[in-house]
């Protein structure tokens, strides 16, 4: 090969290598910033293709989707200086590329830490503010909207970075007292249900002696009206009897010593001892009569 066609193809691998090195793309998802020597010359670059100058510029690229920092659940003190647990969560994104890189040297760990720590005093600053029923269930929404309005101004100005939305997760009481809440609470429903277990026992034997008493008047009723009809029965069958036997006295008279007779010699084993002239044999003896 002769030395002028080794000189154009050394030329032309030497000017790709420049052409590939100054050549950079941009994402739609992401942002990025061009550093000469180490300084900010271009601080946003928006997507497309770029161009730098090799082993002058430097491009560094971020993320600019919203993303979500998880941050370690932390202990605040309400206004009555009761201590919860807080777990909370933050959605962000970049807002501000060139301040982002000079607060975090582009770091997302770092940026991380960063708002971790602001978020903390946020949430502090709001839960020491209100009660424990204000955070947990009155004001809940009041506490995270104040506490994205603070930290989206304080972290757009120090970071660069929107916060797009701060929502807790759980809120709890800590160990050694949730027990003893949780004691509490179970002391204070067996007291209501003993409390409710005896008003109903109270109002059941109300409604078992109001029942035993209906029943004991409803029985006594019910007898003293049998006793009433019986008796009315018996006189009326008295009254029947008396006046079909006082049509014709002799023949009642007569059937009853019959009916005497019978009950007495119906047994052949039977033996009685009577006068002759006793007033049980007057119709056998008499009988003109």
């Amino acid at each position: 090969m002769k030395p002028t066609s080794l000189f154009t193809v050394a030329l032309a691998v030497l000017a790709l290598m420049v052409l590939s090195q100054s050549v950079y793309i941009i994402k739609e998802t992401e942002r990025g910033v061009k550093l000469q020597f180490g300084e900010v010359v271009e601080p946003d670059l928006k997507p497309g293709l770029h161009f730098k100058i090799p082993m002058v510029n430097a491009i560094r690229i971020f993320d600019a989707r919203v993303q979500t920092l998880d941050t370690r659940p932390q202990a605040f003190l309400t206004l009555e200086k009761k201590r919860l647990i807080v777990d909370s969560y933050v959605k962000w994104r970049i807002s501000d590329v060139e301040k982002y890189y000079t607060a975090t040297s582009g770091d997302s760990f770092r940026a991380s830490d960063l708002l971790s720590t602001r978020i903390e005093t946020s949430l502090r600053n709001e839960f020491g503010m209100r009660t424990l029923t204000e955070v947990v269930s009155g004001e809940r929404e009041e506490v995270m909207d104040a506490v994205i309005t603070d930290l989206s101004q304080r972290t757009e100005a120090e970071l660069g970075l929107a916060v797009v939305d701060v929502r807790v997760k759980k809120i709890d009481l800590p160990p050694e007292v949730s027990s003893s809440v949780y004691e509490r609470m179970r002391t204070e429903r067996e007291r209501l249900a003993r409390e409710l277990r005896s008003r109903g026992n109270e109002l059941a034997e109300g409604i078992r002696a109001d029942a035993d008493r209906q029943s004991t008047v409803l029985l006594a009723e019910a007898y003293r009206d049998s006793e009433i009809i019986r008796g009315e029965g018996d006189a009326a069958a008295a009254r029947i009897y008396a006046d079909a036997y006082n049509r014709d006295a002799e023949f009642y008279s007569f059937h009853r010593s019959l009916m005497a007779y019978k009950e007495s010699f119906g047994s052949g084993g039977d033996v009685l001892l009577l006068k002759p002239d006793s007033e049980f044999f007057r119709y056998l003896g008499d009988f003109k009569r």
